[in-house]
């Protein structure tokens, strides 16, 4: 991970942002269906976003399809429509599979805070690196669980 790197955004979104509050990784992507078509890519990470945005074409490159369309309103209020799919995610040995956006010229890659919490991951607000979130779990007792089984052996199921 890294807090600083340079990234292909629109030429809008370029001037004013420096280095300072962008942080990018590294990340695997892979096809669900044949985790051997995988490409590594630099992403940024942005917990405003809600799903990951890829490029089509590296998407196309590892066989992933498109599986529906979604709408999205961009900042200024404009509507747009793009493809969306399926994608294997590999980050700091932390895997799984999320919904992904096929990206068009313009947009930026990046992976999103529906990515992060599939993932088990929160992007720390101040130091701009990603960090284990913190699992909770609520049972019927009304308790929280928080990795360890304290629920007596009478009351789980």
């Amino acid at each position: 991970m890294k807090a600083c790197a340079p990234l292909a955004l629109p030429s809008e979104l370029r001037h004013g942002v420096g280095c300072m509050g962008l942080t990018t990784i590294r990340v695997r992507l892979s096809n669900p269906r044949d985790r051997r078509r995988a490409v590594e890519e630099e992403l940024l990470v942005d917990s405003g976003a809600i799903y990951a945005v890829v490029p089509a074409p590296v998407l196309r490159r590892i066989g992933v399809r498109p599986r529906g369309r979604e709408r999205f309103t961009l900042v200024d209020g404009t509507h747009i429509t793009r493809e969306v799919g399926t994608v294997f995610l590999e980050i700091d040995g932390r895997e799984g599979a999320s919904r992904v956006v096929f990206g068009r010229r313009g947009d930026a890659p990046l992976i999103g805070a529906v990515v992060l919490g599939e993932l088990g991951l929160m992007l720390h607000p101040l130091k701009r690196t990603l960090r284990p979130l913190r699992l909770l779990l609520a049972s019927r007792t009304g308790r929280f669980h928080e990795g360890r089984n304290d629920v007596p052996a009478a009351e789980q199921p």
